[in-house]
C-alpha cells in the first residue's frame, strides 16, 4: 500500500529542519529540492536523503556536512534536501523516532568556509551575540 503523502524532514541551508507533508510522487520530490533528485543512503537506518542531483554543479549553497562514524566530514549536501523513510519498495514517511533522531542530527545549521583546498564547517550560532551591557563604571571624562 503506497502512501499518498509523506511525512518527512525538509532541511534548507541556514535553517532548522522542518517536518513537512509532501505528495509521494516524483514531481513533489523534485519541487522540494529544486531539480532532478538523487537519493543517498549514508545511514544504517531505513532512511534516505533526497537532494538535488546537480546541486553542487548549480552552485547551490552548501547545507549540511555528511560525516562518517568518526565525525569526519566526507561530503556535503548542497541546497534543500529531504530526509525520508524507506518502505519495502518506495520512500515512506519517517517514523516519529527517526524524525526526532534526524532532526537532532541536522538541527544545527552549518556554515562552510573554503580555506585553500580545505572546507571548514562551523555550526551557525542560534542567536547573534547581543551587545554586552557596559559593566565597568564610566570613566571620569564620561560623567
Amino acid at each position: 500500500m503506497e502512501e499518498n503523502t509523506l511525512s518527512v524532514l525538509k532541511i534548507a541551508p541556514g535553517q532548522y529542519p522542518q517536518q513537512v507533508e509532501i505528495d509521494n510522487d516524483l514531481k513533489a520530490l523534485q519541487q522540494a529540492v529544486g531539480g532532478t533528485i538523487a537519493a543517498v543512503y549514508p545511514f544504517a537506518d531505513p532512511v534516505a536523503i533526497i537532494c538535488n542531483d546537480e546541486g553542487k554543479l548549480m552552485g547551490l549553497p552548501l547545507n549540511r556536512a555528511l560525516r562518517d562514524e568518526n565525525g569526519q566530514m566526507y561530503d556535503a549536501v548542497a541546497g534543500d534536501f529531504l530526509v525520508v523513510g524507506l518502505g519495502e519498495e518506495d520512500f515512506a514517511s519517517l517514523t516519529p523516532e527517526m524524525a526526532q533522531k534526524y532532526e537532532q542530527l541536522f538541527h544545527q545549521p552549518e556554515a562552510f568556509l573554503k580555506l585553500g583546498n580545505r572546507l571548514l564547517v562551523l555550526p551557525v550560532p542560534d542567536e547573534p551575540p547581543a551587545e554586552k551591557p557596559r559593566t565597568k563604571p564610566p570613566a571620569e571624562h564620561d560623567r
